[in-house]
């Protein structure tokens, strides 16, 4: 499993006071505002973050769902409690999760013959569909791509899709600020930083780029790609898992590209198909 944000190897009685004032804070809530959110006193929330009261179990999961924290970092919340996690990780050949893996492969082969990719939350690569090679391969050699592969890597990296990126500037500062917003539902541990640090630290990436405030917030990603002196224009939706109860769920999403003209989607069909 893979290890918290939080240290768990020595617990005390400030560790999960710790771990939920950093949350209240990542939320924008007063102590007050918790208290009054989770039915507790003020001075219970208080106590709890400076050590002089240990929360029960069934209190950490109460205040963790007044904050909507991501499952893995409620799992992270009750550790530092010095409780055992509740929400499992399973992998994708874990037992029961063949459902799962059967309508996600569903979902891939119905957005043919338009790309389609699962993601883990570090932007990985876990799954495609034929056409995400098929339509990534002809523009570099996936083959020389290292494992696993990783779709922000892919866009900024100069020998991989960036040369092909109409408008890359502002495609690469669209995409840190969704990786910014997504983080900004969790608390930030050490595998998404130098993620972040990764991508910034390519060539001509601008340093403002690391203020999220800095971008637009759009509903959905446009991306245009040049081949042979044509421009293809896509956009990418991104589907969850609703009500998810296990780790693996939450963190998965299917990027989904389709094309935004209808010029694109003749080109698409001619020579991607």
């Amino acid at each position: 499993m893979e290890a918290f944000t939080v240290s768990t190897k020595v617990l005390n009685s400030t560790a999960a006071g710790d771990l939920l004032k950093l949350w209240r804070e990542r939320r924008g809530k007063s102590q007050l505002d918790l208290a009054i959110d989770a039915s507790v006193s003020q001075r219970h929330i208080s106590f709890i973050e400076n050590g002089r009261s240990i929360p029960s179990r069934q209190m950490l999961l109460s205040l963790a769902g007044v904050l909507d924290l991501p499952l893995r970092d409620r799992n992270a919340l009750l550790l530092a409690g010095g409780f055992a996690p509740i929400y499992s990780e399973r992998t994708w050949d874990s037992p029961g999760m063949g459902s799962l893996t059967a309508a996600v492969q569903r979902m891939l082969r119905q957005q043919e013959p338009y790309p389609a990719i699962v993601l883990d939350r570090y932007w990985n690569v876990v799954m495609t569909n034929e056409a995400s090679p098929r339509f990534f391969g002809k523009f570099v050699d996936l083959g020389r791509r290292p494992e696993p592969r990783n779709m922000l890597h892919l866009i900024f990296d100069p020998d991989g899709m960036r040369p092909f990126v109409v408008d890359w500037e502002r495609t690469a500062a669209t995409l840190i600020a969704r990786v910014h917003r997504e983080t900004a539902g969790r608390v930030t541990e050490a595998r998404t930083r130098a993620l972040i640090d990764g991508l910034l630290a390519y060539p001509d990436v601008e340093s403002h780029w690391r203020d999220v405030s800095q971008q637009d917030d759009l509903p959905m990603i446009p991306l245009s790609f040049m081949r042979d002196g044509t421009v293809l224009s896509y956009f990418s939706m991104v589907t969850t898992v609703g009500a998810p109860m296990d780790v693996l769920t939450q963190e998965l999403r299917i990027e989904s590209l389709f094309p935004a003209n209808a010029e694109t989607e003749l080109y698409h069909e001619k020579h991607f198909a």
